[in-house]
């Protein structure tokens, strides 16, 4: 999401010979799908309810379906998870019958709440009735939420201080302003951006020159163009769709500041339902907004430049996600 260029201590990566990011200056991430996997069935298979119906536990988790990954952007740590989980439970009357069910979760992920989660409980299809269902569904579903959130809780707790590393020489100082110089309008669609040295008598660094390259992405959002320019310029907006506070001054050079401060920039054009620009900070990313409006549905067409070789995926990744389906699921478009 950035151009990364020379001429600028920001852009100078301090490299070690067993490839370490010391600075936390690239996108990271950390696989803990497995580790995931394995948490949640432990916590799982210890859940056992009681009541005056008799008592339940769970047994086997019999569908564990999906991902996690730990994201360092900047020192910012950002967390996926997405899974689906079905688990067996045993329920013992208080007149010693036995009785087996299923407790399903459907939509556990980074972008719900726990209050939000679809956990469903059901006897399996060759049981008779009990009021052991109304247990699982009284006290088991709340403890199962419990458990989720601990699980949650431990993700971020037991991976955060690996994910993060300290800088190799104290703590980084803040980054200076980007020139507004440095932005070159040279059509409506296009934004370059070409570092410069300060005027300072001080002599430029020379930084470390990093290979970058360009992608293209296209989306339909189901809104009007004007709805779906709002929706990237409106501070309100921003915050609604990435859950989490933000600065968002939208007119032409004005400051962004989103995601818990790990995306800010400067807007570098706005033409209003047709274009969004926008300078990313840090590696002075450029990215290029098209709104085409088709009547009932709008066609965005985005370009990136200077994104480092062999980060173009990641970099996407974060763009469908944090933007284009946060944007859909959030409003409906």
């Amino acid at each position: 999401m950035a151009k990364w260029g020379e001429g600028d201590p920001r852009w100078i990566v301090e490299e070690r010979a067993d490839a370490t990011n010391v600075n936390n200056w690239h996108w990271t991430e950390r696989d803990v799908s497995a580790w995931s996997s394995e948490r949640l069935r432990q916590l799982l298979l210890g859940l056992r309810v009681e009541g005056p119906e008799g008592a339940c536990q769970l047994t086997d988790v019999i569908k564990l379906d999906g991902e996690a990954s730990i994201n360092n952007r900047k020192g910012k740590l950002i967390f996926f998870y997405e899974w689906q989980l079905r688990a067996s439970w045993l329920g013992m009357s208080g007149g010693g019958l036995k009785y087996r069910g299923t407790i399903e979760v459907s939509n556990l992920s980074d972008e719900n709440d726990l209050g939000d989660l679809d956990i469903s409980v059901s006897l399996c299809k060759d049981q008779p009735d009990t009021p052991l269902l109304d247990l699982m569904r009284r006290t088991g579903v709340p403890e199962v939420r419990r458990i989720l959130g601990e699980y949650i809780h431990q993700l971020k707790s037991e991976f955060s201080q690996g994910m993060i590393l300290p800088t190799a020489n104290g703590p980084k100082p803040p980054a200076p302003e980007p020139s507004k110089k440095n932005q070159i309008k040279t059509s409506k669609t296009q934004i370059s951006s070409t570092p410069r040295c300060s005027s300072s008598p001080a002599p430029c660094p020379t930084g470390v020159r990093i290979p970058t390259c360009s992608f293209n992405l296209t989306e339909t959002f189901q809104t009007s163009a004007d709805e779906l320019y709002r929706t990237f310029v409106n501070q309100e907006f921003v915050q609604v769709f990435t859950r989490s506070a933000a600065v968002v001054d939208g007119c032409r050079g004005g400051r962004f500041q989103m995601l818990d401060g790990s995306v800010s920039g400067e807007f570098i054009q706005l033409v209003r339902s047709r274009l969004l620009s926008q300078s990313e900070s840090e590696h002075y990313a450029t990215v290029s907004l098209e709104l085409e409006d088709r009547g009932d549905e709008t066609e965005l067409r985005m370009e990136c430049r200077g994104v480092p070789v062999g980060e173009e995926d990641s970099t996407r990744e974060g763009w469908t996600r944090f933007y284009f389906q946060a944007i859909k699921q959030t409003f409906g478009y």
